[in-house]
């Protein structure tokens, strides 16, 4: 718990906050409590106004400037006399449950009889994209790669279908190039969002290669991104790094994949901050709420998670994926990752 005074500034700390932030006590008053919170203002924006009753803000990431961030829940009681108590209470940086233990065997069955209804249509897309390839000249090399994607991604639909219908035993996961991945997620970005959002890479090329099954995890950064394209982001960032002592769910890994997928659009809106993963929910009129879930039901198929923070104009999407037991010769090494930006040049922007 803190003391801060009406301009917003730290007055003293109780020795569990010092404890929780790692620092000394002798280090925090003067020091602005704006200054606590990692990224955005909310903070800040709650101590400039007038105390008038109890405010809680939720899951704010919080340090001491330069220490690694940590997440809590905080809540300003005013003080008599002016200024605030902020009292804070630790939670999880990856929380939540399992959204899909709220799926209805009634939902099931409607998804099913949708998978049914959907074999049709495309069946007919994969016999049009034929036709249409016989009309193309040979010499459009392009025309004739956007031809083979829409194919793939027929494809791709159509075995998603016929798990929904008839659910298989999942593939056999095997070593990948994560970054393989993300490149054939970038195309459908390219041919979905139009020169209008900049994509940037980010990668770390030392990560060793993820057991995993592609395709799956194809459809879930797709997912992801398509999420950022749609809430109205003029740049969407997809960024890995290697995160070491993670733990996800009730298992510690000593290695991890970490994906963030961050964009510049709209954000979560907050009353479906805590559904978001959800089927069905959505926040667009035009939207299915099965993308994020499915993205989510991926993740845990790889004994991984996802998880989101989110404000107006910074949205980070954070994947989160184990690598087995790895030699120590086989471990990333710390090096900075080359960063690549490209603009996207045919289309338009799906909003």
């Amino acid at each position: 718990m803190f003391a801060v005074s009406r301009a917003g500034v730290v007055e003293a700390g109780n020795v569990a906050s010092g404890q929780w932030l790692g620092v000394s006590l002798r280090r925090l008053p003067g020091l602005p409590v704006a200054a606590l919170e990692v990224e955005g203002e909310a903070l800040a924006a709650a101590v400039a106004v007038a105390p008038s009753g109890v405010i809680r803000l939720p899951r704010l990431a919080l340090s001491y400037p330069g220490a690694a961030p940590r997440f809590a829940e905080a809540w300003l009681t005013p003080r008599d006399g002016g200024g605030w108590l902020l009292e804070l209470h630790p939670v999880d940086e990856f929380p939540g449950g399992d959204p899909l233990a709220a799926l209805p065997l009634a939902l099931s069955a409607a998804l099913k009889g949708l998978a049914h209804e959907l074999r049709n249509p495309l069946a007919g897309l994969k016999g049009a994209a034929q036709l249409l390839g016989r009309r193309i000249p040979g010499d459009d090399a392009s025309a004739r790669e956007l031809l083979e994607l829409i194919d793939s991604e027929v494809g791709r639909l159509a075995q998603l279908v016929e798990r929904l219908l008839d659910p298989a035993p999942p593939t056999p996961h095997a070593p990948l190039n994560v970054h393989a991945v993300l490149e054939r997620v970038l195309r459908l970005a390219e041919a979905d969002a139009g020169w209008a959002v900049k994509l940037v890479r980010d990668y770390d090329p030392s990560l060793p290669e993820l057991d995993g099954d592609p395709d799956r995890l194809v459809q879930a950064v797709w997912n992801l991104v398509r999420n950022a394209l749609e809430a109205g982001s003029g740049e969407v960032v997809l960024r890995t790094r290697a995160e070491r002592g993670v733990r996800i769910g009730s298992e510690l890994h000593a290695l991890a994949l970490r994906l963030d997928i961050v964009d510049d659009g709209r954000g979560v809106p907050d009353e479906l901050a805590g559904q978001v993963f959800v089927p069905l929910v959505s926040g667009r009129a035009d939207g299915s709420g099965l993308g994020l879930a499915m993205a989510q039901q991926v993740a845990r198929e790889h004994r991984g998670s996802i998880a989101f923070r989110s404000r107006p104009g910074h949205t980070v999407f954070t994947l989160l994926l184990p690598y087995a037991a790895v030699a120590a010769g086989d471990a990333p090494a710390d090096a900075d990752a080359g960063t690549r930006s490209i603009g996207v040049e045919a289309g338009h922007a799906r909003r």
